[in-house]
């Protein structure tokens, strides 16, 4: 990224909070209501003063311990489910019916289940994060898997190789675009559920804490817990993206501002080659 693009962001972001700090110390009441809000001073100094206790930092480490179980776990099991799905009939057909049924359900609805069928609520706060995550995982690698030249698949078995060497060796390099897309979603509603779910049954983490100060009016505290939870979720949502980029290192990159050519490897997505069918 160029230096001019770095400072046109900062600029934004800091005009964002400029106008923050104008409408909030000068109780602007023009429809939306700012008396009450807290100003940016007032919020830093709050995050100053939580930064390096020790209520903080066990906060931080049980929101970031959940979602890194929950969306670990959607990952693996998301990516098998989607594969499996996608290559196979009986696997469309045992679950393909479940997951369609299964999936518009908000997973933060999914709170009262774990809580009867869990034994703790740290394992309800993992389960409603991995449903959060499972389902874009799932749908955004049948669909890319699906969306595979049969042609590459072809040209495995004709030189010899088994079913386990066209899976690993081009069904999944070929989806990795598909599946980071899904990973991407997929770590962004699981901030927004872990979160939901600390505020209902949870005894620490960030979601939990930023409730407690609404609970005794502290509103400062408030928008502390919203502005970590932003960071903590720009950070995983950047990591998650890195390691994609350096997953598929191996497609062509456009220039930047320019089309550029379309990448030609398992990835390519043949429009006119039909779809192959599930192999039984």
């Amino acid at each position: 990224m160029s230096a001019g693009r770095r400072l046109l962001r900062l600029g934004s972001l800091a005009a964002a909070l400029g106008l923050w700090q104008l409408l909030t110390s000068y109780d602007v009441n023009l429809w939306l209501r700012f008396e009450q809000f807290p100003t940016v001073g007032e919020i830093a100094s709050a995050f100053g003063e939580r930064l390096g206790t020790d209520a903080y930092r066990q906060d931080l480490g049980h929101s970031l311990r959940r979602i890194a179980v929950g969306f670990l776990l959607a990952a693996v099991l998301g990516v098998a489910a989607g594969t499996a799905v996608a290559r196979s009939r009986w696997a469309a057909d045992l679950l393909g019916p479940l997951l369609e049924v299964a999936r518009p359900v908000p997973a933060i609805a999914l709170v009262p289940v774990a809580i009867l069928l869990l034994p703790t609520n740290e394992q309800g706060i993992v389960f409603i994060t991995f449903t959060a995550a499972f389902f874009p995982v799932t749908v955004s690698t049948r669909h890319a898997v699906r969306a595979l030249a049969p042609v590459w698949e072809e040209a495995v078995l004709t030189m010899g190789g088994g079913r386990l060497r066209v899976l690993f060796s081009v069904v999944l390099p070929g989806a990795l675009p598909g599946i980071f897309g899904g990973l991407s979603v997929g770590i962004g509603v699981s901030w927004i559920c872990v979160i939901s779910a600390e505020m209902i049954s949870g005894e620490y983490g960030v979601g939990y804490r930023t409730w407690q100060d609404y609970t005794v009016v502290d509103y400062p505290g408030v928008f502390v817990g919203m502005a970590t939870i932003g960071v903590l979720g720009w950070l995983t949502s950047t990591a998650v993206e890195l390691l994609g980029r350096r997953a598929t290192a191996w497609l062509p990159r456009p220039a930047a501002g320019a089309p550029g050519p379309r990448p030609r490897g398992p990835a390519t997505a043949a429009a006119p080659s039909p779809q192959k069918e599930p192999v039984a």
